[in-house]
């Protein structure tokens, strides 16, 4: 596998700073070591999202390769050190290196492999089978290195789109009923799509902002991630900051993460009259409740890797960083 990847040569002097830094003698030595290991990283981020573009496994291995060479002792630091790798992958100047967007991947894939997180949620516009494919990574894997299963759900607008989802990748759906007079919200039935691991995965689809955040308190979610594909200004941000409202007036502990819009994505600066000084309304949405903002689509690699991370959605990418954290700290464990 040769090393070629996607605006390699802007990459290479902090790719080179961060080997050096690890006792890593070059990419293919990181490659290889993962190989020693029982695991190839290319296959597992591409298993998560098959478009996701070379940089991106490049990136998984320099931070998988890191965290063998550290003899991580838990899955959580595993994704901590992937988070090293993606950080270096992140072009001088981007947005993405100056939100440090890298480190904030690993962190947050760290927080779903301790058992403090008990629920992760995507809050998404159900259109985007990004979120799926993340959901899919976590499930498979999250729970080989945690002691309580982690619940993970999709919430998102639309009951029809929610069971569709459900249907075509084996989740289970979740049709609720809220009570707008009494604020209540009811179960009317769950439709189990599969018997495997993706049923563990609980979709629920709801008709306004309200129902949204009901959902969120029922199942006690405790991280999520907004994306920023469809029906960003009615749904998902809307209902990240409503709950984090909430979760504070109740004390309860949320950590909300904004798939951060950036340039060229729905809600252009042009198209809302906000000129150059502006990201865009969905990032700007994004900073009034994340705690951490990430940069570009949450499905979309090219418009990722524009932002000057690498080519894959942010939201796989939550599936990839568990993924390749779990086989880090098994093939430490056999």
């Amino acid at each position: 596998m040769a090393v070629t990847f996607e605006s390699m040569e802007r990459r290479m002097p902090k790719i080179e700073k961060c080997l050096a830094e690890n006792g890593i003698g070059s990419l293919e030595e990181a490659r290889q070591l993962c190989l020693d290991n029982g695991f190839d990283p290319d296959e597992i981020v591409k298993g998560v999202q098959p478009i996701a573009f070379e940089n991106a496994s490049w990136a998984y291995t320099l931070g998988c390769a890191i965290g063998l060479k550290k003899g991580v002792k838990s899955a959580a630091e595993a994704a901590e050190a992937i988070g090293v790798g993606l950080e270096a992958f992140t072009i001088p100047g981007s947005v993405a290196e100056q939100r440090n967007v890298g480190l904030g991947h690993g962190n947050l894939g760290a927080m779903l492999l301790r058992d403090e997180t008990k629920c992760f949620a995507f809050l998404a516009g159900h259109e985007s089978f990004a979120a799926a494919e993340g959901a899919i990574g976590i499930a498979r894997n999250a729970n080989k290195a945690r002691k309580e299963p982690l619940r993970v759900i999709l919430n998102g607008l639309g009951k029809d789109a929610a069971y569709i989802i459900s249907r075509i990748n084996g989740f289970t759906y979740v049709e609720t009923d809220f009570d707008f007079f009494n604020s209540e919200l009811k179960v009317v039935r769950e439709v189990k799509f599969s018997d495997g691991e993706r049923a563990a995965v609980r979709c629920y689809g709801a008709n306004d902002v309200r129902e949204g955040v009901a959902i969120m308190q029922k199942e006690n979610v405790g991280v999520s991630i907004t994306g920023n594909s469809t029906n960003p200004t009615r749904f998902q941000h809307l209902v990240a900051g409503t709950y984090k409202k909430w979760a504070i007036e109740n004390g309860v502990k949320y950590f909300s993460v904004a798939s951060g819009g950036g340039t060229g994505r729905t809600l252009h600066p042009d198209n809302m009259g906000a000129g150059p000084a502006s990201y865009g309304l969905t990032d700007s949405m994004g900073r009034m409740h994340g705690d951490a903002q990430f940069a570009g689509s949450s499905s979309v690699p090219a418009h990722v890797e524009m932002m000057g991370l690498i080519g894959m959605g942010n939201n796989p990418m939550v599936g990839a960083t568990v993924a390749c954290a779990v086989a880090v700290y098994e093939s430490l464990n056999k």
